[in-house]
């Protein structure tokens, strides 16, 4: 087994950053003792001279216009569980590692991702592109490899010899072990776990307990570790709040993205597609603002659905200024793979995302397909249709163009060129017509469809040819 540690050491100010870019100082606090200090700050914080333990009344003394922005657990447990639903798209075996943590177990998807070069690289592409930062190690155990990343060892280890060498080296302090444990370690002259290892283990579980040895174990491989699998949740929700309210609609695409990315990795896990996405914009002191997108057939590209929902946004206005922005896909649908030709299915995607496009521009009503009905009358022999156009046997004798309405027309400055061909049809609706229809050609040369009602006498044009 091979497992990647991802250590997400800035989440507390990730979660608060992710949703745009900051151009001003913002620091994340914390209360500690009897005083709110800073647990976390950007880097136009730390240029100002602020730090990591700083009084928060200190730090607005440095900083002009300095963004204070009180701790949020709740918003980093939710931040962990986007990206586990994210890291389903390189393996299902993903593991939550509270609270800033995730454990993937890779040594069974390395050839899906052309080795483990490539897929350490798509990991870290993918972690920046979603807004965080985070520290990753590869280890034959899973506690082995995360207490490298908590270490800020970036390190890749084959075999269980290799990984010992390593973790002899590291603070106990990063072990998962009550305080006081560590701290009665530390009186005796016990820092790092190579101390630990050279003391007798009978003497180490009478004064410190079985779990001390067990976690040492776990992580050396000497013990089996019992990992339960995050399941991702039958739908998607996750929010951004961002660092400064949004005024215009354009502004909200930073985010879009970073959601979008999460969907997408949510969406391989469950080999599924979405047709449907609602955007909730959060106002103060207002009512939210839901944008919703339709797509014709379920898709999960986070590239194509954001060029769509940029569509939707240069339409609209903003009631108010949005301070969060979250992503609803209420309904989630199989999604399999397609087995076609590789240009057949350029010209259907390309189809597809020409429809969707001129859907969002000119109005869902104002684009459809169109599909056949049993009617001999022309003007009833189609109807639209919700998908895209379908097929249907061409009549070289009939255009593809009708006019919206018959119009008169002088039969003595036409030549008709074949006919009649006669319809005699409608009686049961209200609607019967007498007519004999001609191909015919007018001055100009252009092939008319012509027919004279034949209650009437009258001639009119009913279509164009091409």
């Amino acid at each position: 087994m091979l497992w990647l540690a991802l250590h997400f050491h800035s989440l507390p100010l990730d979660v608060f950053t992710r949703g745009a870019a900051v151009t001003q100082p913002l620091v994340v606090v914390d209360w500690q003792g009897q005083r709110i200090r800073i647990i976390a700050c950007n880097k136009v914080a730390a240029a100002c001279g602020i730090h990591v333990g700083m009084a928060a009344s200190a730090a607005q003394a440095l900083a002009d216009g300095l963004i204070i922005r009180p701790r949020d657990p709740e918003a980093e447990r939710a931040s962990l569980q986007g990206m586990a639903m994210w890291a389903g798209r390189f393996t299902p075996s993903v593991t939550l590692a509270p609270p800033n943590g995730l454990l993937l177990e890779i040594g069974g998807c390395l050839r899906l991702h052309r080795g483990l070069a490539d897929l350490l690289q798509q990991v870290r592409v993918g972690v920046a592109e979603l807004g965080y930062t985070a520290a990753m190690a590869c280890a034959p155990t899973a506690h082995g490899a995360w207490l490298l990343a908590k270490a800020g060892l970036e390190k890749t280890v084959s075999d269980l010899a290799q990984l010992e060498q390593l973790l002899v080296g590291l603070p106990l302090a990063l072990l998962e072990q009550p305080p006081a444990v560590i701290e009665a370690l530390d009186h005796i002259g016990v820092s790092r776990l190579g101390d630990c290892l050279r003391l007798p283990r009978s003497g180490i579980v009478r004064r410190f307990g079985q779990a001390l040895v067990d976690e040492i174990d776990r992580a050396l491989g000497r013990q089996p570790e019992a990992r339960a699998r995050f399941v991702p949740p039958p739908s998607f929700e996750r929010s951004i709040e961002l660092p400064t309210p949004a005024h215009a609609a354009e502004a909200l695409q930073f985010a879009m993205r970073r959601l979008l990315l999460e969907l997408e990795g949510f969406l391989m896990q469950r080999q599924a597609g979405v047709a449907a996405l609602e955007w909730v914009c959060h106002h103060e002191r207002r009512d939210a603002t839901v944008l919703k997108l339709g797509l014709a057939k379920p898709m999960r590209d986070a590239a194509r659905i954001q060029l769509l929902m940029r569509e939707t946004l240069g339409r609209t206005r903003l009631q108010a200024p949005v301070h969060t922005l979250a992503l609803r896909a209420p309904q989630v649908l199989p999604l399999a793979a397609a087995n076609t030709d590789l240009f057949q299915k350029t010209r259907e995607a390309d189809g597809e995302w020409l429809l969707e496009r001129l859907r969002i521009r000119l109005g869902r009503d104002a684009v459809h397909g169109i599909e056949t009905t049993d009617d001999h009358r022309p003007e009833h022999a189609w109807r639209p249709a919700q998908g895209t156009q379908r097929a249907a046997k061409a009549n070289r004798h009939r255009p593809l163009w009708l006019l919206p309405r018959p119009l008169p027309r002088c039969v003595d400055a036409i030549t008709l060129a074949s006919g009649p061909e006669r319809i005699e049809s409608g009686w049961w609706d209200g609607g019967d017509i007498a007519r004999d229809y001609y191909v015919a050609q007018d001055c100009n040369g252009t092939r008319l469809w012509v027919y004279c009602d034949r209650a009437s006498g009258k001639w009119y044009v009913h279509g164009v040819f091409a």
